[in-house]
């Protein structure tokens, strides 16, 4: 991850299915992150956290709902840049992520390699704003 993060052109990460554990780390090192829309990212699968939390992996549901992994939570969370819509149709898919890829490069290519750079600390720096829920 450190070295990921000095590499000095454009990272755009893509969560596709289930983005978990250390590759979910890793995954937060792009200038931009793209989630489909039902995708999940977290660092501890739900399964992981239902044991942990209250020793019991059948609580899986519950412990999905807390731990914020769709899309939407975080995008809403500013985790998640862009969510991409999906369809039935595989190719519609594809070709609205590849719209938004090549869009996004097209943004990203237009800063500095400094400017990239910092940009990436920056976005990575708000990751785990801390609100408290009641």
């Amino acid at each position: 991850m450190f070295e990921m993060s000095k590499i000095k052109v454009p990272i755009i990460t893509i969560v596709i299915g289930e983005g978990s554990s250390g590759g979910a780390l890793a995954i937060s090192i792009g200038n931009k992150i793209f989630m489909l829309e039902n995708a999940i990212y977290s660092i501890l699968s739900p399964e992981g956290y239902a044991s942990i939390l209250w020793k019991d992996s059948t609580k899986v549901k519950e412990a999905a709902e807390k731990m914020k992994l769709t899309a939407k939570d975080l995008y809403d969370f500013k985790i998640v840049d862009k969510i991409i819509k999906e369809d039935e149709d595989f190719e519609k898919i594809a070709s609205n992520l590849k719209n938004e890829i090549l869009k996004e490069i097209k943004n990203l290519l237009s800063l500095s390699k400094n400017e990239i750079v910092e940009q990436r600390y920056q976005k990575f720096r708000q990751i785990g704003e801390f609100k408290e829920y009641k």
